[in-house]
């Protein structure tokens, strides 16, 4: 069960009584970022006030401590995720920086003009731009596994394009705009029947369900820090440890070689170090351990599970409105994408901010997704465990007055 009214206190945006437009802040803006706890907090200034110290790079205590705080995150991701290795956990900047990594590195290395690489229309920009870049790089192919009228991926519907030419399928794990979860166990049976491997979007889905690598079987998944109430600038690629010894490093420098000499000759370190060049974001990676094992300390299934009661619960009220368009009612993830019917999305959204409203509005980085769904732009409101039936409700009654949209620039 989730105590709402208590893990709200964990929280200092709350504890802190921040408004907007002079309004209780109603935060429903979770899919772009969450808030931190105190915990999170508390070892981001512990590092900096009693810890600090580079990482690999003295002989001394407290880099020693730095070192072992840095695997026992590594650890921790590890059974967060259920890898088989913290040796194929990767610290990147976050969700893009690991499909960079992958893209550049994997892709760009094995993939030829007669290949492909299987996305689909619902894709984020970064897991799509890098694609694109491979295929102009390589001369690959990307091409688009057809969705569903209602916009999800169905294995029937990569089963009907996908071909031995495809080498690469990259989707996101739960959708940034409809949040619809992918069958990525069965898509990964799949992909490898023919070669493939899967590389996995896990920004909105590892912040939210339990995710286990090895059940699923995919070969890579990237996910961000900020996303689960950690830190921004840090986040994690896990990748099956004999691809990443195919993977070249995206970046290389200090930290990530075994040895260099000046006739050229250099040796990489094996993963996960090889693909950590430089100082790391030390007190990203302290914060994204505590942030990890809060969330655990909730558990994720009981995230889970409350998160769909509240996504049904603000579709049911927002439907009974009669003022707006809901473009996902029927999906899992705690997202509702929605317009308020004759009142453009942007504009919405700045009214929906002069009630204390945080929404996203506009093509949400999804923007070969707009033409799909027929539309422009749309208003994404995002729900997290620390989300009330209250924000829902509020959310409801500023919807309810939608037209009145206007009033928001003249207030």
């Amino acid at each position: 069960m989730i105590d709402v009214t208590k893990i709200r206190n964990d929280f200092p945006m709350y504890r802190n009584g921040i408004t907007m437009q002079n309004k209780p802040l109603v935060w429903l803006d979770n899919a772009s970022t969450t808030f931190k706890p105190d915990c999170v907090l508390e070892a981001i200034s512990d590092y900096y006030t009693k810890e600090t110290s580079n990482s690999h790079r003295g002989d001394y205590d407290l880099c020693f401590n730095i070192d072992t705080k840095i695997q026992e995150c590594r650890e921790t991701v590890q059974h967060f995720i259920n890898a088989k290795s913290s040796t194929e956990i990767v610290f990147t900047s976050g969700t893009t920086g690991g499909i960079n990594l992958v893209a550049f590195g994997y892709g760009v290395k094995h993939l030829t003009k007669d290949d492909e690489i299987l996305i689909t229309e619902a894709e984020h920009a970064s897991n799509v731009l890098p694609w694109y870049k491979v295929s102009e790089m390589t001369g690959c192919k990307v091409n688009f596994i057809p969705l569903t009228e209602d916009g999800r991926l169905t294995v029937e519907n990569l089963e009907s394009v996908i071909s031995n030419k495809t080498k690469i399928i990259a989707v996101a794990h739960v959708t940034n705009v409809l949040g619809y979860i992918a069958p990525l166990k069965e898509i990964a049976a799949i992909a490898h029947k023919y070669g493939a491997v899967v590389v996995a979007d896990g920004a909105q889905s590892i912040p939210h369900i339990k995710t286990d690598v090895q059940d699923l079987d995919i070969d890579f998944i990237s996910f961000s820090g900020h996303k689960l109430c950690g830190p921004t600038g840090i986040g994690v690629l896990y990748g099956k440890f004999d691809l990443l010894k195919a993977t070249d490093p995206l970046m290389t420098g200090g930290g990530m070689n075994a040895k260099f000499d000046m006739c050229g000759d250099v040796g990489y370190l094996n993963p996960p170090l090889r693909f950590e060049a430089g100082t790391q974001n030390i007190e990203g990676i302290v914060g994204l351990n505590a942030a990890i094992k809060y969330l655990e300390s909730i558990g994720l299934d009981n995230i889970e599970a409350y998160e769909r009661e509240l996504k049904q619960y603000a579709v049911k009220e927002l439907k009974k409105t009669g003022n707006c368009t809901i473009y996902n009612e029927n999906s899992e993830a705690a997202i509702v994408t929605f317009n308020i019917n004759d009142v453009f999305a942007q504009d919405a959204a700045t009214f929906l901010n002069s009630k204390g409203i945080a929404c996203r509005s506009g093509q949400h980085c999804a923007k070969i997704l707009n033409d799909y769904l027929g539309v422009v732009a749309t208003v994404r409101a995002s729900f997290y465990f620390y989300t009330t039936k209250e924000d829902v409700d509020a959310l409801v009654d500023a919807v309810k007055h939608g037209k009145e949209f206007l009033d928001a620039y003249f207030i």
